[in-house]
């Protein structure tokens, strides 16, 4: 009997097993930035310890940098003194840190990747939730919390239970105007927000294996939103392609054998999964969340379910408490809903490719009077490479906001926040209550490109109708 990905990594970076049960796992690459980490290296200090491998940690900053201004001081006190707290933490421990000023900078699930520090094979780490982004190279990686920030900062290595593993399997071929955002916001619409407890999520079938590396950075973005603890993709030529040449990726010689290792991790044909599903491609369409939760999907051509559409007493809570919190009636369409934000940006959806996606379609359009739109690259290298194309003036010209790199309205630790009850189309990742700035704020999570409809015409829209999606890929 074969192994999986999951199987072999784990086993590969297994330390001990602890008198609990728990392994003690070896990580391989420690991702850090400026709001979990403080606190960690402070706790370093109190206990007399050092930074055990620096050359395997690697910080941004990304969550409070202001996308809205270029010179420090930043306006925002709190978040000049976050960043040069990190300044200092890196510099006393010897950590590469990509800062504002070093043309690298940015939100560091992009970062990461696009410079070749992330990997196939090897396990990952970071104080942020969506640590999991890093799993399309075939890496385990791990959202962790500030006292495990400490762990693997003075260790090297942190403990945890080992998971099982679903096999997600997308066939077929998905439909002009549907994208990665479209599958993952399906996926955990059909097992839930908790499906994904105790597992890590392999993704595969005929879809993943024709993705681009970013397609496959969102959906294993987004895992911990179906309750998985890391999603990850096989590696494969795709998965190569994307490395080769990268800043930190391997070269001669060392690069072929970094090549055969990797191909080496991939699950093999006959390896045994604790579950497997399969979803049809042809059956996804534009998908819009319409409450709390990004489990709460549904496709844009669809109605907002009732209390009574609940499947038990808790579901049917959550999806009163929803309606109420979101404003909307049930059985009502989704599609026509006004906004008043639109936001395309953030570590699921603030790739080159996702700029470039819309870029091509807004041409000509304008974003609805009343309503603000703005486009954050999730990187500055994105941003250089987005400008040299001129994707800047095409957005402007739009009626967006173009700024610089960083989390912005994702989470809105910075100035980017909603006021008020503002209903936002956001490329984003989560759509708690409150996540985007105000208690009161709304958020329904959607692809780039509809985000880019809801913001020209002001309401939920069918992009594909829109900007006449379906027609544009025929011809």
């Amino acid at each position: 009997m074969g192994k999986n990905l999951f199987e072999k990594v784990w086993e590969d970076h297994a330390i001990r097993t602890l008198p609990n049960g728990q392994t003690q796992l070896l990580i391989g690459t420690h991702l850090i930035h400026e709001v979990t980490s403080p606190q960690a290296f402070g706790m370093l200090r109190d206990l007399g310890l050092s930074v055990r491998y620096p050359q395997r940690t690697f910080a941004t900053v990304d969550h409070i940098v202001p996308t809205n201004e270029i010179h420090e001081p930043y306006s925002d006190p709190l978040a000049q003194a976050m960043i040069e707290e990190l300044r200092k933490n890196t510099a006393e421990h010897d950590i590469t840190f990509f800062d504002t000023n070093t043309g690298k900078q940015g939100i560091v699930h992009i970062v990461g990747p696009e410079q070749g520090i992330t990997q196939p094979g090897t396990t990952i780490a970071c104080g942020d939730s969506h640590t999991a982004t890093h799993g399309a190279f075939g890496a385990i990686a791990f959202g962790i919390g500030t006292t495990q920030v400490r762990d693997v900062l003075a260790t090297q290595s942190m403990a945890l239970n080992k998971l099982k593993v679903r096999r997600i399997n997308v066939e077929g071929e998905l439909g002009p105007g549907v994208y990665a955002k479209d599958v993952i916001l399906h996926i955990i619409r059909k097992l839930g927000v908790n499906g994904g407890i105790g597992f890590a999520y392999e993704y595969g079938g005929s879809v993943f294996d024709n993705f681009t590396m970013e397609e496959r950075m969102t959906v294993c973005n987004m895992s911990i939103e179906g309750g998985a603890r890391c999603g990850y993709v096989n590696p494969d030529e795709t998965t190569f392609e994307y490395l080769k040449g990268r800043p930190y990726s391997p070269t001669g010689k060392a690069w072929d054998e970094a090549v055969a290792r990797w191909t080496a991790y991939a699950s093999d044909p006959d390896c045994a999964y604790d579950d497997v599903v399969t979803y049809q491609a042809e059956d996804i369409k534009p998908t819009v969340t319409w409450g709390i939760t990004p489990g709460q999907g549904i496709f844009v051509d669809e109605f907002i379910p009732a209390p009574s559409d609940g499947k038990t007493q808790s579901e049917s809570a959550l999806i009163e408490e929803a309606l109420e919190h979101m404003k909307f009636e049930a059985h009502t369409p989704i599609m026509g809903k006004k906004i008043d934000v639109a936001f395309l940006g953030s570590c699921t959806n603030g790739r080159l490719s996702d700029l470039e996606e819309v870029a091509q379609y807004i041409q000509g359009h304008k974003v609805a009077e009343g309503v603000k739109a703005i486009v954050v690259p999730g990187s500055q290298i994105v941003a250089q490479i987005a400008q040299e194309k001129g994707l800047d003036k095409i957005y402007t010209e739009a009626g967006f906001e173009w700024r610089g790199a960083g989390c912005s309205m994702c989470l809105a630790m910075n100035p980017d926040k909603l006021v008020g009850d503002q209903l936002c189309a956001s490329s984003s990742n989560r759509n708690f209550k409150g996540r985007q700035g105000s208690i009161t704020g709304r958020t329904l999570l959607m692809s780039p490109l509809m985000v880019a409809a809801a913001a020209i015409t002001g309401e939920v829209a069918d992009a594909r109708e829109v900007f006449g999606v379906a027609e544009a890929a025929v011809a």
